[in-house]
């Protein structure tokens, strides 16, 4: 079979680790596993572009010409120039992994749509990000191919910016990778829900801190642990915890990554995802993954993703939140059956199968544009 020359954008790789920074780097690892791809990397950055070299996997080649963000921005949402081929040589298919896929001469384009969180909640997003909708119904009308991560934005980008059905293709992400077993020593004295997430308004993390505060007072050894990086929802958050009766039971990490963060995953009681709206939710599969009961919302993809593995609630209602967690964190039967069937689940979320899709998804797109 023809080798099917690709350029991912691995910008999302640079900074602190986000979701779209664990898909990217997943996903780059899984294609380049596969005979059937020549995979390079380039990343829309003048100064930190070399960031992203230490997590490319071995076979994907670094584009390592500088691609200043600023400028190319403003060029390309005002038109089809320059061409990412200027910086990469001929390529089949060039993949934009985070709304944004740059213009080419003659590959393909596909871009990964995660959600439309700027089209329902645009008073929860920052500047940048409300130009998403713009920019992915700009490469449409230039021939663009959509992945989504979810049946449900697939769904979404059809019925709300008009994208053609048949060249939008939702492929699941896998399941993010957490350490062994060995490495999962509790890392907090007393038992606690946790809550792993960007503190941003979407999470509705404050709304995590009033149902914990309702059950904590019956509850004097719990705590609540939230880990991420600021956003630019925590004045509410802080809000919520300086109201709170409990507050001194409620404790804010920051941002973890590797072994610490998989340890301080692996000893919670209950995992915690209250989320407003999603496009599909790896941390709840994180969790799984680690054998931690998940209680989450029922926003958007999540129950598309998380199936019959999680005690899932109605959004933004807090009593319902917290009467989920109370029955997570008191009911052995329930949690250790949450455990089991979550181990189960995650099995049905590969990178092996993500990529299969994908290059699935890069071939009908490169015949579509060769008119094949």
């Amino acid at each position: 079979m023809e080798r099917l020359r690709l350029a991912v954008d691995g910008t999302p790789l640079l900074g602190t680790r986000t979701g779209v920074g664990t898909f990217t780097s997943c996903a780059l690892t899984a294609l380049a596993a596969r005979p059937d791809l020549d995979v390079r990397a380039f990343a829309v950055s003048w100064r930190r572009r070399q960031g992203i070299v230490g997590h490319l996997p071995p076979g994907v080649r670094f584009v390592d010409r500088a691609m200043p963000a600023r400028p190319l921005h403003f060029a390309w949402r005002r038109s089809e120039a320059p061409t990412l081929e200027w910086w990469t040589g001929p390529l089949d298919v060039v993949h934009g992994t985070n709304f944004v896929v740059p213009p080419t001469r003659h590959a393909a384009r596909v871009l990964t749509v995660h959600d439309l969180t700027t089209v329902h909640f645009p008073a929860l997003c920052d500047a940048p990000t409300l130009r998403y909708p713009a920019l992915v119904r700009r490469a449409l009308a230039h021939g663009a191919w959509v992945h989504t991560p979810s049946r449900f934005v697939a769904s979404e980008v059809v019925d709300i910016l008009g994208a053609d059905p048949d060249r939008v293709r939702a492929v699941h992400h896998g399941a993010p990778p957490v350490s062994p077993d060995g490495a999962g020593e509790r890392t907090q004295s007393r038992p606690y829900v946790l809550a792993l997430s960007t503190i941003e308004p979407r999470k509705d993390l404050p709304s995590l801190v009033r149902a914990f505060d309702a059950i904590a007072a019956d509850r004097p050894e719990l705590e609540l642990v939230v880990a991420g990086p600021d956003g630019w929802g925590t004045g509410a958050f802080q809000a919520a915890v300086d109201s709170a009766h409990h507050r001194e039971r409620v404790r804010r990490l920051g941002w973890l990554g590797g072994e610490d963060r998989d340890r301080l995953l692996r000893g919670a009681r209950v995992f915690a995802y209250p989320s407003l709206y999603e496009g599909f939710g790896l941390p709840p599969l994180e969790a799984m993954a680690a054998g931690v009961p998940v209680v989450a919302t029922a926003a958007g993809a999540v129950p598309e993703v998380a199936g019959d593995a999680a005690v899932l609630v109605p959004v933004g209602d807090v009593d319902a939140l917290a009467e989920g967690l109370a029955r997570a964190v008191d009911d052995d039967d329930l949690r250790r059956g949450l455990a089991d069937r979550g181990r189960l689940r995650v099995q049905e979320f590969s990178w092996t199968a993500c990529a299969e899709g994908l290059a699935g998804l890069y071939r009908d797109a490169a015949a579509a544009r060769r008119g094949n």
